[in-house]
């Protein structure tokens, strides 16, 4: 198996990205994706992050990453069948593969920013600035409540995956403001892939409900795993995925 032939087995074809889409990657370093989950799936989504939220208690996403202020899940990929479409979906993967080439699975988390917190400075999912064109990883943010300017939306500032630098090295505070940042705004359902060498990182949700996301990140074939997909891989699973999506996980 190889990217070409798994690529192809799950149905991508060059006409999933135009050229104004893969334009907007390459010069603002993200794009959304209106509507690619319908409102069955949004409804199953919410119930099963909900359900497992409370069946881990405060060993919530643990395997990854705890966060103070939201409810954090990880592993995904093993928690239930629904979550495939995270790492099958013909549009997701041509941008990942416009923005890394070969690649594979990163992580598969959740997110929901609670009332009161969720803001982070600005940061990059990758410790070092990357070589020119050379992008390590690239993430999604499945939408499952509407982002708005007031729940806790990403903010991103375009552009900044070419700059050649990290928030830390280049802002005196990278939790401030930025005056080029924009808010990724959408209904839920949108998918908003995104250069995670890009400037980003969550807003402080002033609503009164939790405001809730799915991320799943890619990275190129020889980067290390946020996760190690290989060491938490559940027979069940194994058993479920195609050889061409076992590939995408990196297994």
């Amino acid at each position: 198996m190889d990217i070409t032939t798994a690529l192809t087995e799950l149905g991508v074809t060059s006409g999933d990205l135009t050229d104004k889409e893969r334009a907007r990657l390459d010069e603002e370093g993200f794009l959304p994706f209106e509507d690619l989950l319908d409102t069955d799936q949004l409804d199953a989504i919410q119930r099963r992050t909900a359900e497992l939220t409370a069946a881990e208690g405060e060993r919530a996403g643990l395997e990854v990453h705890q966060e103070a202020g939201t409810d954090r899940l990880s592993d995904l990929v093993n928690k239930d069948p629904m979550f495939d479409v995270c790492l099958t979906h013909p549009r997701v993967l041509a941008a990942m593969a416009h923005v890394l080439e070969d690649f594979k699975m990163f992580s598969l988390n959740s997110r929901a920013a609670l009332p009161g917190q969720g803001h982070q400075a600005l940061h990059t999912d990758f410790a070092a600035p990357p070589e020119p064109g050379r992008y390590q990883v690239c993430n999604s943010i499945w939408l499952l409540d509407d982002f708005t300017e007031h729940n806790g939306a990403t903010r991103i500032v375009p552009g900044s995956h070419r700059s050649g630098k990290v928030p830390g090295d280049a802002l005196a505070d990278p939790a401030a403001t930025h005056p080029d940042e924009a808010l990724v705004l959408g209904r839920a359902g949108t998918v908003v892939v995104f250069n995670s060498h890009a400037w980003h990182g969550g807003t402080l949700n002033t609503t009164d409900r939790p405001r809730r996301a799915l991320h799943g990140a890619f990275c190129r074939r020889g980067v290390t795993q946020q996760l190690d997909q290989q060491a938490y891989l559940r027979p069940e699973t194994a058993a479920r995925l195609s050889p061409a999506a076992t590939y995408i996980l990196g297994v």
